[in-house]
């Protein structure tokens, strides 16, 4: 039986983003069976246009040469490598809601669910993690 990471992405910042894509691509790459859940800010890091700008932390900025000269991928290729290696990706619908927010505002591919769709798949994940 495969180990299952379950992820909850609720920051929507530049380093928010590599963290969650970090152990969701390395632990897919290890045959994890990964879901991440999307919600509030976290949301930015799925959204079609967000997740190309997302911010530097304030007085972090020198970290964009370190990020160029290591050769990270992008967030947008990190999402893309992500889904590639089958990580599920769920956009919260009730957060989605209040911030009148529609499936088509966010990258291509993703589940659109509540909570229970999310602790459906996580009620019996080996690791659980919050970003």
């Amino acid at each position: 039986m495969a180990t299952k990471v379950a992820i909850i992405a609720s920051n929507g910042g530049l380093f928010d983003a590599y963290k969650v894509f970090n152990i969701a691509t390395a632990a897919a790459a290890t045959d994890s069976e990964v879901a991440i859940f999307f919600t509030f800010e976290g949301l930015n890091l799925i959204h079609k246009q967000a997740y190309q700008q997302l911010p530097m932390p304030a007085g972090k900025e020198h970290f964009e040469e370190g990020f160029k000269a290591a050769k990270v991928p992008s967030i947008p290729e990190l999402a893309n490598m992500a889904q590639e290696m089958g990580v599920k990706i769920i956009a919260c619908q009730m957060t989605m809601d209040v911030m009148n927010l529609k499936k088509e505002d966010f990258i291509d591919g993703i589940d659109v669910g509540g909570a229970v769709t999310f602790l459906d798949f996580a009620q019996d994940a080996n690791v659980t993690l919050t970003f």
